[in-house]
């Protein structure tokens, strides 16, 4: 099955991080985060990856024609400028297929995805967001697919928790503690399985999948909703950025693949 990635967005809300990168090449432990999404969503057997690029789409692509040597021993002629690459001292090349499509600057969410309808091609794929991780397993997100026969699957998550609750009576706190997940309703996660036919349901550039299209699908009764109780993070913030850094350099990340 392949995955397709939508890396395009200017990620404004990260602009400290940002100015010069898509937000998918912002770090987590000295790798991108879209790294990790694809190391994530390979541990599924997932090897080719369908990425729509945007704002500063030439960093993406830099990243991953250099991938080879990246972590490697190398050897330079001068002279010719042809590059040998040793063994990788810190594991093999992940071995994946990676198309990295211009989309377009200003595209909407709905637009980069029609925009791949050729590279998509007739089978059923995996769509996400190049933001943000999780440890939604794969396997059963597609059987579940398989299952209802529908559209679409949208994974349906708790968002995360980013304040407190209090309890107050009159002047004075009585309760405080820390706001738990379950506290809220479910929202949309990324991490779809669709069929091609969804793009039927995006007219043009502008069009912003997370409104009409998964709107017309739900009153169609075309869209389903795979609820995952486990971890989920976006990076939306700075703050986001150094809650996954810390999971990640304390190695207590719910997402991290193990050898990683």
């Amino acid at each position: 099955m392949k995955a397709v990635i939508l890396a395009g967005g200017m990620g404004t809300r990260l602009l400290e991080e940002t100015a010069s990168r898509p937000k998918p090449m912002v770090e987590i432990g000295e790798r991108p985060i879209i790294w990790h999404i694809m190391k994530g969503l390979a541990s599924f057997g997932v090897s080719e990856f369908v990425v729509a690029l945007g704002y500063r789409g030439d960093v993406i692509k830099d990243y991953f024609a250099d991938y080879l040597q990246r972590g490697r021993n190398l050897s330079i002629r001068l002279a010719t400028g042809e590059v040998t690459a040793h063994d990788a001292h810190d594991g093999p090349a992940d071995d994946w297929v990676v198309h990295l499509i211009d989309t377009g600057l200003e595209t909407q969410t709905g637009g980069r995805l029609r925009r791949l309808a050729e590279e998509i091609g007739t089978e059923t794929f995996l769509m996400t967001y190049g933001d943000g991780v999780a440890d939604v397993d794969i396997d059963r997100l597609v059987a579940f697919h398989r299952g209802h026969g529908r559209l679409a699957t949208v994974t349906a998550v708790r968002p995360p928790a980013r304040f407190g609750s209090l309890e107050i009576e009159g002047e004075f706190v009585t309760r405080f503690g820390e706001k738990v997940q379950a506290d809220s309703g479910w929202i949309n996660g990324g991490f779809f399985i669709l069929e091609p036919g969804v793009i039927d349901y995006i007219e043009n550039d502008a069009t912003i999948w997370e409104r009409a299209p998964l709107e017309r699908l739900a009153s169609d009764g075309q869209l389903a909703a795979y609820q995952h109780e486990g971890f989920w993070q976006p990076m939306d913030t700075l703050r986001d950025r150094r809650l996954l850094e810390e999971l990640w350099a304390a190695g207590s990340a719910p997402w991290r693949i193990q050898g990683d």
